[in-house]
């Protein structure tokens, strides 16, 4: 019983935490934004159909390469092809020169009341002299100034007619033609065409599968250029400018990091995920790469390459140290990451911190 008091006193000291004691050191510091997002092909893009409709051929596979302009799959177009076919004939019907005969007809009918008026102004002309002559009578002077009238508004109505002939003729065919080009146009759109040169890195349809406008039919993209598309918070968006530095940790490459530039910042906020969305071109890539792998990214906005940093488990409420001399210390912080702070007054590199250890 004389050795209790001394075995629960050593059992006490051994539950008290200790304490780790650390120096301020001078060293680079770095704060940055944390962001999450995937890698990107460059001008990457999903092809959609502009027409609904069975595929019944595909000319490309997942892998291939493709021009600008290389045929990826062709929907049944047969009734399409009809259609233009037959707008084709309606605009060969209606073309300027298959109606010429009807536009010279027309013409021929102007010069012909054009001599008829020429020939009823003569026979006036020869009855009003004879009248002066006391020849002839006043009917025969009426029924010349009638006929010669009547030859004046037959030639206005030849000329009318033959403008309005020829007018609606070259309507006619310009409308038909444009229907002939669009019909043609709408054929052509059965076959979805890449709208850049590229890898294609999937394709949702094959043979006998119905196509909507709805639905992506495949993916292409650079295969050689690659970009990081990034969800930056909106509380941190401010702080983020071109051509900061971003390092990339990838689940695909475990353990190394990777850098890259921020070249573009989206101005339109999600508003579902409350962030934007911020471009990033790699200036240190891996060896290989798809499009879609996840990313972690720490933007860097600030550095300092000689600040006076502790252990960011240090602080205490933000602004207080415990030093091993001066008990509770308040600090001002300047930069900080996930690991460490920097400190800009209230502590010098020669004091010595407490860091309890549970």
């Amino acid at each position: 019983m004389k050795h209790f008091p001394f075995v629960l006193l050593t059992f006490l000291l051994a539950c008290q935490p200790t304490s780790t004691e650390i120096k301020p050191t001078v060293e680079p510091i770095s704060e940055s934004v944390y962001a999450s997002g995937i890698v990107k092909s460059d001008n990457q893009y999903q092809v959609f159909s502009s027409v609904n409709g069975l595929v019944v051929e595909v000319y490309v596979a997942e892998g291939d390469t493709v021009q600008k302009g290389s045929a990826l799959v062709r929907i049944d177009n047969r009734a399409a092809n009809l259609q233009a076919d037959n707008a084709q004939l309606a605009a060969a019907y209606a073309d300027v020169k298959a109606n010429k005969e009807k536009l010279e007809e027309a013409r021929q009918a102007v010069a012909l009341a054009y001599s008829k008026v020429k020939n009823d102004s003569l026979l006036l002309a020869r009855q009003q002299n004879l009248m002066v002559q006391n020849i002839g009578t006043k009917v025969e002077l009426e029924q010349r100034e009638l006929s010669y009238q009547n030859s004046r508004v037959a030639h206005q109505s030849a000329q009318t007619h033959y403008r309005d002939l020829q007018r609606q003729i070259t309507l006619n065919a310009n409308q038909t033609q444009n229907t002939a080009m669009l019909s043609h146009t709408l054929a052509n759109d059965y076959i979805i065409r890449s709208q850049r040169a590229g890898t294609v890195y999937s394709l949702t349809k094959e043979v006998g599968e119905f196509v909507s406008t709805q639905t992506p039919l495949a993916l292409i993209g650079d295969s050689k250029h690659y970009i990081v598309e990034l969800q930056v918070d909106e509380y941190d968006i401010v702080t983020i400018k071109p051509q900061q530095r971003v390092l990339l940790r990838m689940d695909s490459y475990k353990g190394e990091v990777f850098e890259a530039r921020v070249t573009k910042i989206n101005p339109l906020l999600n508003e579902r995920s409350k962030t934007f969305t911020v471009e990033a071109s790699f200036t240190k890539a891996p060896p290989t790469l798809y499009p879609f792998l996840t990313v972690e990214a720490n933007i860097v906005i600030q550095t300092k390459a000689q600040a006076l940093t502790i252990p960011r488990n240090c602080l205490l409420q933000d602004s207080l140290v415990l030093t091993k001399n001066r008990g509770k210390q308040k600090v001002v912080t300047g930069l900080m990451d996930y690991q460490k702070v920097e400190i800009l007054s209230g502590l010098t590199k020669e004091d010595v911190l407490l860091l309890p250890e549970n």
